[in-house]
């Protein structure tokens, strides 16, 4: 299966995340297939920047997001 999940990046309690897409079998932090956007938690909004046209892609082709990712598309307008 294959999941629109977040990448963990950046130093000991300073994350940042990117939106990728990767097969559920791969680790978190592992092989993914495309990076499809940014999520930044410690700017003041979160800071978050999605490619609108590539996430509608690999939803319509079956990719199933996470609960936070899927937060994350519906608060940017997609999904």
């Amino acid at each position: 299966m294959i999941k629109l999940r977040l990448k963990r990046m950046g130093k000991k309690k300073t994350p940042f995340y990117r939106i990728v897409v990767a097969d559920a079998r791969s680790p978190r932090d592992g092989r993914f297939i495309e990076e499809i956007g940014t999520y930044d938690p410690n700017q003041e909004p979160s800071l978050v920047k999605v490619d609108a046209d590539a996430a509608k892609k690999w939803l319509k082709n079956g990719a199933q997001p996470t609960e936070t990712v899927a937060k994350l598309l519906k608060n940017a307008g997609i999904e």
